[in-house]
């Protein structure tokens, strides 16, 4: 992917941005609002209420404290990420729910729903993690995900998307040379940088949900707004801000 690389991609992405900023993709969007309701519609509280809850990918726990606080019975945090258990379980105690939302690699118990928020563009082996969400889930039971930007939106490397599309025209190797300039992580791939990045496109996902013991009760690819009277079938990698489902087990 990317046809400028070399020594004078480097430099370009460095005139660009030598310090690693991007300007994009810092969260703002989600300034005093609920994300988990942003991307999943306000009847997600519906979904959740009164049931035993997985937030899979729960990093420092806001969605899982949030449902916890809009009423799902049992909360269960699952991260691979210590810092990440360790602060999810300071702001539940903070906001009084660690009675009831719990924080840890593995779950207790198995989930009523599955949430799953900007996580399945980063997760290294996509197809394991719907086998392992399986195994979590009761037989009657969801997995409600909402992801992106995918790859081919305008920002869809990510924190490597200097400007839109960047990670598109330029090489890998030439956005990763850029990024260690920056970042002293050692990630010498996509896979590699903070919070991983799998390159993940909507067609793919369709095609991993459909060799999974999954199937799709419900599937939306939300367009980027100003492109929306564009947004069709054909275009979607393009224009989709993001993508939302609910899946089943099969």
């Amino acid at each position: 992917m990317g046809f400028i690389g070399g020594k004078l991609g480097y430099r370009i992405l460095k005139a660009v941005s030598d310090d690693g900023k991007t300007g994009y993709m810092d969260g703002s969007a989600y300034d005093n609002k609920s994300k988990i309701a942003t991307l999943l519609g306000e009847n997600i509280w519906d979904e959740i209420r009164d049931k035993v809850v997985i937030d899979f990918g729960s990093g420092s726990g806001a969605e899982s404290v949030d449902m916890a606080e809009h009423g799902a019975k049992k909360v269960i945090g699952i991260d691979i990420r210590e810092k990440c258990l360790q602060a999810g379980r300071q702001r539940a105690e903070k906001h009084g729910v660690a009675d009831r939302c719990i924080f840890s690699t593995e779950p207790t118990e198995p989930a009523d729903v599955i949430v799953s928020i900007d996580s399945f563009e980063h997760f290294d082996d996509p197809a394991e993690i719907l086998r392992v969400m399986h195994k979590m889930l009761s037989p009657t039971g969801s997995v409600i995900a909402a992801f992106g930007p995918t790859w081919y939106h305008p920002l869809g490397g990510h924190l490597v998307s200097v400007f839109p599309w960047a990670h598109l025209i330029f090489t890998e190797r030439a956005l990763i040379m850029w990024r260690s300039t920056v970042r002293s992580d050692g990630a010498t791939c996509f896979r590699e940088v903070d919070g991983g990045l799998n390159q993940m496109t909507i067609r793919r996902f369709e095609k991993l949900v459909g060799e999974s013991p999954f199937r799709f009760a419900e599937f939306e690819a939300t367009p980027i707004q100003k492109l929306k009277p564009i947004a069709c079938r054909v275009t979607r990698e393009f224009t989709t801000a993001f993508v939302r489902c609910k899946l089943v087990p099969r």
